[in-house]
This record gives C-alpha cells, structure tokens and sequence, in this order.
C-alpha cells in the first residue's frame, strides 16, 4: 500500500498567490465575479480536461466592456445571455477583490475566493498532479 502511495498521483486544480495554495478536487468550477463596469455577476464554467484547463462556456446579463465578441450564443430563458467558449488554457491569471466579489462554484459548495486571499492578489489557477505528500502543502478548497 505504501508503494502504491508513493507513485499514485492525480490531478487537481491549484489556486496559488504569495505562498498560499489551496487545492480542489473537482472535474469542474464555475468562477463568478461582480463586473466592475456592468455591475452585473459573469460567469466562466471551466473543466478539467488531462493537465489543463478548459473554459467551456461564459454567461453574463448584458453586452459591455471586456465581453468576448465570438463564440456560438445558447438559448436561455434565465435572463443570461450565454455563450460556447471551449478554449484550452495552460494555466490563467486573475486579481481576486471583495468588491467583484470573486467566487468559485462546485456542484457541493461556494468558495468566497476574497475571503481567502488578500485584496488585489493576483491569483494563478491551473490543473496541477499531486502525490499524497504534496496535498500537505495546500489547503483542500
């Protein structure tokens, strides 16, 4: 059993800013935040595709800065107005603020991300392989 503990590694995704890393086990994420010129929640489904990340799809409420021009546009009747994205992505980058609220959602739960890190920390999200003894250095999420 040891053996098998010392070689088995899988992948999850690492959120990582000034030291503090913290770990989710998760097939996929949402990434929610307030737009800071809109003042409306946006939303980024990501998925965890072998060692990268996948963002699948984007919904929002209205057209505005910073909204992505191609892509293939679903119907919606929730008021959001709902677009297929699948880009693949190494790893991203992102600054975490209270005031767009950035959050992370699971099937299981809600992550405040700026309850977690520090004001205007810029944060580096990607799909990274662990061994057991490397789960020691962060923080389950």
């Amino acid at each position: 059993m040891l053996l098998f503990l010392t070689f088995f590694h899988w992948s999850v995704i690492k959120f990582e800013s000034d030291g503090e890393t913290y770990f989710l086990n998760s097939d996929s994420f949402t990434l929610t935040w307030i737009h800071s010129v809109e003042n409306e929640p946006w939303y980024e489904v990501y998925e965890r595709d072998g060692r990268q990340l996948v963002l699948t799809e984007t919904y929002f409420k209205t057209f505005g800065a910073g909204v992505p021009s191609e892509g293939e546009i679903i119907e919606s009747d929730d008021g959001f107005i709902r677009m297929v994205v699948n880009r693949e992505m190494s790893h991203m980058n992102m600054i975490v603020s209270d005031h767009t609220e950035t959050t992370i959602i699971t099937d299981t739960k809600e992550i405040p991300l700026y309850e977690l890190f520090e004001p205007y920390s810029e944060i580096e999200i990607k799909v990274h392989r662990v061994y057991l003894w490397n789960m020691w250095g962060g923080k389950p999420l």
